[in-house]
């Protein structure tokens, strides 16, 4: 299973949008957007998990850097949460 981090995305893109245009390159099984609590609108990232690491490794390829709704996406393999770097607090 690969996790694959989605950034950079247009905040009018459904969860449907972000899966479809995943299954070109392989199957998905998941595809989530982050959604502000708030607003109920998408972030402008997400998180698609495909389970063929062939398919995903090759969906990153030809998606990184492409645009969608006007926005140039940034795609690549998702970090486990001890990667990265400490979040700053804004409190």
């Amino acid at each position: 299973m690969v996790n694959i981090y989605v950034g950079n995305l247009s905040y009018n893109i459904t969860e449907d949008e972000l899966r479809s245009i995943f299954e070109a390159h392989g199957k998905v099984d998941t595809a989530n957007l982050a959604m502000d609590h708030m607003t109920g609108r998408a972030r402008g990232f997400g998180f698609v998990e495909m389970p063929n690491e062939t398919e995903a490794r090759n969906a990153i390829a030809a998606l990184n850097e492409t645009e969608m709704q006007g926005r140039r996406m940034q795609v690549n393999e998702a970090r486990p949460k001890g990667e990265r770097p400490p979040r700053r607090s804004n409190y």
